[in-house]
């Protein structure tokens, strides 16, 4: 080594303790300055600290006073640590972003804007009603408490409405989010099948809780059905007041407590068929039902209904022969087979006693039963009398009349049985009408004026167009007519169609009508005679209103310029009474001078010819 090296690592040693020793100097003075120039007093809780700035603050190194401040708050580190709480989930855990020192003794370092801050960065929620609280924050953080130390059980803060009225008084325990969550505290969640040993089925599920476990007490609640329905069994409609024992369930489930799921079927010896489905089991079961034994035969139960209104004990106690569950007045005896008159039509729906009048059973005094007679007359001989043919049509009623069909119709087919077809209103007709005697005695005549001669006398014809009524009535209406007008003298046409018979035909004297248009038309004759009885010279069928006269082509007489704008009377004067001879006409000049003699300023002077002068068109105007 040379001395050179040797002196140059004793210089730089030197130099270094000198350092060292400046640097201690400077440290000394330097925290004096520090508490000289204290921005302010720090709050009471850190005041013991004032004195000692090393605690919080470290020289050169603010990253450094985050873990100092952690190094006294042992909660808050641990959340920060563990990412927990409010601390442990915020984006920047510098501690001087939120808390600021050297305010003061009193100043609020910890201050929140309890409008703004997010309670979900906390370890509890807030839900529903959490969030709608009637104080806010007060409500659940009490004053000179640490929020930290603010319970998040249900219990701490619901404990008074446990305690209440309708609180459960700490019979169910301190879980209260079993049953209750934060929208709404009366409204429970609770698994009644899951968190009990007893299910909650049907009904069940609709009960409120009240109804069983009463004053809120959900403890030793009993199970079983009688419990709680004794009142029900005790009641006069639904009730069985004990005779079918506590064991409700065996009948009833929680579906419908009026429904009964007892199977007779199968749990018992005797089916129920038919009407005995529907049945009340009081009907049958009248005293208790583990000691009475019922009887299986139908007498047992409906003696009464064949004393009152049965057979009086005539057909035994089989009733089973005739008798079944679905209707106890309807009977499966079969009359087709066990008899030798089959029923048919009505005779299936009649009641027995209507033919057999004396029953089943022999009368007082007689060994046999009394036959039951099987011709319809035996039996319908009173409606026969009353309201029908009276003995006229003789005792066969089978001809038109048959069970399968009302007594009141026949079936009687007088086109097939008959030689004379019914038609028309004669369908309608009823027999009597015409069957005036005796069925099999009367022959009646098949024209028709054998029968409606009245009607010719009365309002007909009065026997002037002979006995073919046919010719013009048919049997749809005797009103209306079949004869044909255009093949007569006077065919219709126009309004003649539709023109209604007693317009021309006064009287049924129809050959009487005239034919001239003046034998109908004279009241409507406006010319009073003076064009004569030719109507239909002007006038057609059609109208009446109308006339198609074409006085050039009819008369010698060309109308042309204001002749042709003329109306008839301006020529053809109508006189103030009918001529009483319309067959000679009075013949009109037909020189001008005829009708404009007072126009003729000339007083004849150029003689009788206008109309080498003038025109038709205009008087005034002259021919030059």
């Amino acid at each position: 080594m040379s001395l050179l090296s040797t002196c140059t690592k004793a210089l730089a040693r030197v130099a270094l303790l000198t350092a060292l020793a400046v640097s201690f100097a400077a440290h000394a003075q330097v925290s004096d300055v520090e508490r000289a120039l204290m921005p302010g007093k720090v709050i009471a809780g850190h005041a013991k600290y004032e004195q000692d700035c090393e605690k919080c603050h470290k020289k050169f190194d603010k990253a450094a006073q985050v873990d100092l401040c952690l190094d006294c708050h042992k909660d808050t580190a641990t959340d920060v640590r563990n990412k927990n709480r409010l601390h442990g989930r915020l984006e920047d855990n510098t501690c001087r972003e939120c808390h600021t020192e050297h305010k003061g003794r009193d100043a609020k370092i910890a201050e929140l804007d309890k409008k703004k801050f997010n309670h979900d960065r906390t370890n509890f929620k807030l839900k529903g009603g959490h969030k709608e609280t009637k104080n806010g924050c007060d409500d659940c953080h009490k004053p000179k408490k640490k929020f930290r130390e603010t319970p998040s059980d249900c219990y701490a803060c619901h404990k008074k409405d446990d305690d209440g009225e309708k609180g459960h008084k700490g019979g169910l325990g301190k879980k209260c989010a079993d049953c209750h969550d934060e929208v709404k505290w009366a409204e429970t969640r609770f698994d009644h099948d899951k968190q009990t040993k007893f299910k909650l089925l049907d009904k069940h599920r609709e009960t409120k809780c009240k109804e069983c476990h009463v004053d809120n007490k959900y403890k030793d609640t009993p199970k079983d059905c009688y419990a709680c329905h004794r009142k029900d069994d005790q009641t006069k409609e639904n009730g069985h007041r004990g005779k079918f024992g506590q064991k409700c369930e065996k009948c009833h489930n929680a579906a419908a407590w009026k429904e009964s799921s007892f199977d007779h079927d199968r749990d018992t010896k005797y089916r129920l068929k038919g009407k005995h489905k529907e049945t009340k089991c009081t009907e049958c079961h009248k005293g208790n039902l583990f000691t009475e034994k019922l009887q299986t035969k139908c007498l047992a139960c409906h003696k009464k209904d064949d004393q009152d209104k049965g057979h009086q004990g005539s057909l035994g106690e089989k009733c089973e022969s005739c008798h079944d569950e679905r209707s106890w007045k309807k009977t499966s005896f079969d009359h087709d087979k066990d008899t030798k008159y089959p029923l048919e039509g009505k005779h299936k729906t009649t009641k027995c006693e209507n033919c057999h009048k004396s029953g089943l059973k022999p009368l007082p005094g007689q060994k046999k039963i009394e036959k039951t007679p099987t011709k319809c007359f035996e039996c319908h001989r009173k409606e026969d009398n009353e309201k029908g043919h009276k003995g006229k049509f003789g005792d066969k009623c089978d001809t038109c009349h048959t069970p399968k069909k009302e007594w009141k119709k026949s079936y009687f087919d007088h086109d097939l049985d008959t030689k004379y077809l019914l038609k028309g209103k004669h369908r309608e007709a009823k027999c009597m009408k015409c069957h005036t005697e005796q069925l099999y005695v009367q022959k009646l005549k098949t024209d028709c004026f054998t029968c409606h001669k009245k009607d010719d006398q009365e309002k007909g014809h009065k026997g002037q167009l002979g006995n073919r009524c046919d010719t013009c009535h048919t049997e749809k209406d005797w009103k209306v007519e079949k004869f044909d007008h255009n093949r007569s003298r006077f065919p219709l046409v126009g309004s003649h169609a539709r023109a209604e018979c007693k317009k021309c035909h006064k009287t049924p004297a129809f050959r009487d009508a005239p034919r001239e248009c003046l034998g109908c038309h004279e009241k409507d004759d406006v010319h009073k005679g003076v064009y004569g009885n030719k109507c239909e010279s002007c006038h057609s069928s059609r109208t009446w209103k109308t006339w198609d006269f074409d006085h050039d082509k009819a008369t010698r007489f060309r109308l042309d310029g204001k002749h042709a704008k003329a109306e008839c009377p301006t020529c053809h004067k109508v006189p103030d009474k009918a001529p009483t001879d319309r067959t000679s006409l009075p013949k009109l000049s037909r020189t001008c001078v005829s009708c404009h003699d007072r126009d003729d300023v000339h007083n004849g002077g150029f003689g009788t010819q206008c109309e080498v002068c003038h025109y038709t068109e205009s008087w005034k105007k002259i021919r030059r």
